[in-house]
């Protein structure tokens, strides 16, 4: 009897060992498999490829006659473009010269003087009232003999006198007509002619610097992104007509919380992928870290007893060219922060 219940006793006990050895290994599974599901995935710092972009406007509205390249072609310095239709520059150039003529012909007229047939026809004038003056004073010397032996009366004597002073008035005048005459415009007028066909010159080199707006060449080498208006269509003054992207210029982006900066600074060289070009790795520099604005800032709660983290914008440049590198593509950050 007492074998039988000892049997029973140790049964009992395996069962309860192997029970509690089976539930501590489901505790240790779920365990196990709980810590695998909710740890924390590596962060993943994604970025992008950027690039300078050149806008091409022209100074002037006009039409768009001809668009000589497409978009995705690669263009150099100073290839033409676009070539744009404005016939109104033309007719203001027109305009321009035709008044540059005149205002030379009045600076010439100012500078040359007046014209020999009138500077003659002065003469003529005043030699005619030296004449008549010379006749006036014979006739009042005669008056005045007569006068003072009382031959004639002081109302004749008078007259005589009123004619004599006349004609000396009128040669004086006509005197300074010639005198006038031969010597041309003033200094005043020369210079005021002058300056009218300055102010006309400028307006035709005004114009004229209009003329190579309407051959729109490329201002940098680089790709052609994207074309905006169609051949034919009208475009404003300053409206963009192609983007030019410099594709050796491309530089890649990313966009960082503050606490992730400890490690980064100006020259700091960092690793990283570009998934578009496959899994090998390249190196960059760090040349560029700005603070974004405040629309950027993790707001921490206040329950947490953690502190707002402002976002930075961290740029760095290949040390070497990457074949294949374009604007837009994503940059996964290997280098751990």
């Amino acid at each position: 009897m007492n074998t039988e219940l000892k049997n029973m006793i140790l049964q009992r006990k395996a069962k309860l060992g192997i029970g509690f050895i089976t539930l501590l290994g489901v505790v240790l599974l779920v365990s196990l498999i709980g810590w695998i599901t909710m740890r924390p995935e590596p962060e993943i710092i994604q970025g992008e490829v950027e690039a300078d972009e050149v806008r091409v406007s022209s100074k002037i509205p006009s039409r768009v006659g001809k668009i000589l390249v497409e978009e995705g072609q690669a263009v150099t310095k100073g290839q033409l473009l676009v070539e744009l239709l404005a016939p109104e520059i033309y007719a203001k150039l027109e305009q321009a010269e035709a008044a540059e003529s005149g205002a030379r012909a009045q600076a010439e007229k100012a500078e040359h003087g007046t014209r020999q047939e009138l500077v003659e026809g002065a003469f003529e004038q005043w030699q005619k009232a030296k004449a008549g003056l010379e006749i006036a004073q014979k006739s009042f010397d005669r008056a005045k003999k007569l006068f003072d032996g009382e031959v004639i009366s002081a109302q004749k004597y008078d007259e005589a006198q009123a004619l004599l002073n006349a004609a000396t008035a009128t040669e004086k005048a006509a005197k300074s007509q010639y005198t006038m005459a031969k010597n041309g415009a003033q200094r005043e007028d020369q210079l005021a002619a002058k300056s009218l066909v300055d102010r006309a010159r400028g307006a035709v080199s005004e114009v004229k610097a209009y003329l190579p707006e309407t051959q729109l060449e490329a201002p940098i080498a680089g790709e052609v992104s994207e074309i905006f208006p169609k051949q034919g269509e009208l475009v404003g003054q300053g409206a963009p007509i192609m983007n030019i992207v410099d594709l050796s210029s491309c530089r890649v982006s990313f966009n960082l919380r503050e606490n992730l900066l400890t490690k980064i600074r100006q020259g700091t060289e960092l690793t990283v992928t570009v998934p578009a070009l496959g899994d090998q790795e390249f190196k960059v520099k760090v040349n560029y870290i700005k603070a974004l604005g405040g629309y950027a800032t993790w707001r921490a709660t206040k329950v947490s007893g953690e502190f707002d983290v402002r976002t930075f914008e961290v740029r760095a440049k290949p040390e070497k060219a990457i074949e294949g590198l374009r604007p837009g593509m994503s940059v996964i950050l290997k280098t751990e922060l």
